[in-house]
């Protein structure tokens, strides 16, 4: 029985992907605790602390080992932690080796090892959805790299840009999060064995022996010095996913106001009955966008509970541990929902160029005021061409004039602007793009990426 959106059978795809699921549902987590028992049993024998049969047989064991879940359940409420209850079921599989299951380990360190196992493949998906991303994105820069658009401040008209422009700006930070992640890599797929308090006490002289064997077992990093404590690698894997997801949600806030029919600019893919209102026909709602803002606010709650949740107290914790399994694996969760939807949205966002063209159009030229004052200003000086090209603005927004009218009337800045053609020339949005076009070709150059010769997406 679910009781959240991300594993419901009405919601869990909306706000989460089955992949992800599948890494930190119940079965998979078992299955990790499971794997590093036996991965432990093997580095023991490898360094001569239980014989080598039994760990062959805790293996055989371990591979064929299906979880009772009521009593698992029902135990682990007595205990407070699975792995007790867990042991136990393994060890009677196990038969007589069993007696050997979990030698010299504690809890903590079969929980947090296996959870960096849950991690490394939960990375592995967040990594193929940026690549995805990242890949659309260029896509789209390139194919839109010179569609006129109009730059906004403030929700108001400031300077023409392109609609290529925009997507290399959104491209640019998942550039930043595609080395944000192979950066953590390192610092967070590390292996945890120490032992009750930290130090290996109960293995004598060869527990760092089998601290790195069972690394090596398990393809971890091997950790410089226990981190029962130390969460600071955690709360970073949490925080990169609410920088993904605050980057994703900046995208989907665009899209939902250029979807505005006052915009009309971009729509999301067009399937039958989505977005669709229970009461007005007409609607078509912005849903990815929607649900990508909500699940980005979700992991960024989780990031700030995996902040507070570091500071943990002396060598293992009262309380804040528990926090940590609430927190990540909703975020990679969600982060994985956030992801699909922006994915969906992007790979067929409906881009109208036309009513992109009108809108940059519809303030008469006043879009590209700076660049009259800038050039009035070679003979005028700045601040008395500002006060000039001002007082025209305020003509043309007040007598519903375009700009280069107003201008070529006065005959000082007919004089000052190359005449009526000059101005025109000013005034048309196509000259005043500034380094647009060449930021475009640089990001994209960066990645080994090159613009769009062909038309591949969708425009109206």
């Amino acid at each position: 029985m679910s009781t959240t959106p991300i594993d419901s059978r009405i919601f869990g795809d909306m706000f989460g992907t089955a992949d992800m699921r599948g890494v930190f549902c119940d079965d998979a987590l078992v299955g990790r605790y499971v794997e590093v028992e036996a991965a432990l049993a093997r580095a023991q024998a490898r360094v001569g602390i239980i014989p080598a049969q039994a760990a062959a047989d805790i293996t055989r064991a371990a591979s064929a080992f299906t979880a009772d879940f009521d009593r698992l359940a029902r135990e682990t409420l007595i205990v407070g932690y699975p792995i007790l209850p867990l042991v136990r079921q393994l060890s009677e599989a196990a038969g007589d080796a069993g007696r050997y299951v979990h030698w010299g380990a504690t809890t903590q360190d079969i929980m947090d090892t296996a959870l960096v196992l849950q991690l490394r493949q939960a990375l592995r998906l967040t990594e193929e959805q940026i690549g995805t991303l990242r890949a659309v994105l260029a896509r789209m820069a390139g194919e839109h790299r010179e569609t006129l658009l109009a730059g906004r401040t403030h929700l108001q008209h400031a300077l023409p840009i392109t609609f290529g422009y925009k997507a290399a700006v959104w491209l640019s930070m998942f550039d930043r999060h595609m080395a944000r992640l192979q950066e953590l890599k390192p610092r967070l797929l590390v292996g945890s064995f120490s032992g009750a308090a930290g130090t290996l006490a109960s293995l004598g002289d060869h527990g760092l022996q089998v601290q790195r064997a069972l690394c090596e077992e398990l393809g971890l990093g091997i950790p410089a010095i226990t981190w029962h404590v130390a969460r600071d690698n955690l709360a970073e894997a949490v925080g990169l996913l609410a920088l993904l997801t605050g980057s994703l949600a900046k995208i989907a806030t665009d899209v939902s106001f250029m979807m505005a029919n006052e915009f009309g600019e971009v729509a999301e893919p067009f399937v039958p009955g989505r977005g669709a209102s229970s009461t007005m026909p007409q609607k078509r709602n912005p849903i990815s966008c929607e649900v990508i803002i909500a699940n980005a606010k979700a992991v960024r709650q989780n990031a700030a509970l995996m902040f507070d949740a570091a500071v943990h107290d002396f060598e293992r914790s009262t309380g804040p541990w528990q926090a940590e399994w609430l927190a990540i694996p909703q975020s990679f969760v969600l982060a994985a929902g956030a992801c699909a939807n922006a994915i969906f949205m992007l790979e067929g966002l409906t881009v109208d160029k036309q009513r992109m063209r009108r809108n940059l159009d519809l303030t008469g030229g006043l879009i590209v005021a700076e660049a009259v004052m800038m050039a009035a200003a070679e003979a005028l000086g700045r601040q008395a061409a500002h006060e000039r090209v001002y007082e025209a603005c305020k003509q043309a927004a007040e007598s519903a004039r375009p700009l280069w009218e107003i201008l070529a009337g006065q005959a000082d800045m007919r004089d000052v602007l190359g005449g009526e053609e000059g101005i025109k020339r000013l005034c048309s949005p196509e000259s005043y793009l500034g380094s647009t076009l060449a930021m475009v070709d640089g990001l994209l150059a960066a990645g080994g990426r090159r613009p769009a010769n062909t038309s591949e997406g969708r425009s109206a």
